[in-house]
């Protein structure tokens, strides 16, 4: 039960003794599987650059993360294929994010969704209308790091 190393840099080849369940316990979780219980993620922000820093965060932290762009393409991607939760933007093409988020909270396939404004909006009367229509949270991106919205999916999804 080993192999032969090759030689290199002036040192002789050696016989190292392999444990092949070893090797496989070390591969199985070095490479995360893909599976049903992975968190499914749509992040609504028309910023290719922030929604690029937000993705990559929550991805290297093991969700799967889909980008929508604009405020229809973010309802038609959610009721065709709800994600477990969404981060919404307030400033949106074709539909703001509130008007996204009534639509959601209008199909019976969303109504449920877990839904977390993020935006750069900090005014009153806009964090009041997100938290009646039923997101979870209204988070300000000046004072909201991608870690902290990584963070912070476990804790929304069993709310």
């Amino acid at each position: 039960m080993g192999r032969r190393r090759a030689a290199r840099d002036g040192w002789p080849g050696e016989i190292l003794p392999v444990d092949v369940l070893e090797v496989e316990q070390d591969l199985s979780t070095a490479v995360p599987k893909k599976d049903e219980d992975e968190v499914r993620v749509l992040f609504v922000e028309d910023d290719p650059a922030v929604a690029q820093m937000y993705r990559l965060k929550l991805e290297l932290d093991g969700y799967l993360v889909e980008i929508a762009t604009d405020g229809e393409q973010a309802v038609a991607r959610a009721t065709s294929a709800p994600p477990d939760i969404v981060f919404l933007d307030i400033r949106l093409p074709k539909l703001d994010g509130l008007g996204v988020l009534e639509a959601l909270r209008n199909d019976t396939r969303t109504r449920q969704l877990p839904v977390v404004i993020l935006s750069n909006y900090s005014e009153r009367e806009l964090i009041d209308r997100g938290l009646k229509l039923g997101a979870l949270e209204y988070l300000i991106k000046s004072q909201t790091t991608p870690a902290k919205v990584a963070g912070g999916v476990e804790g929304w999804l069993k709310a």
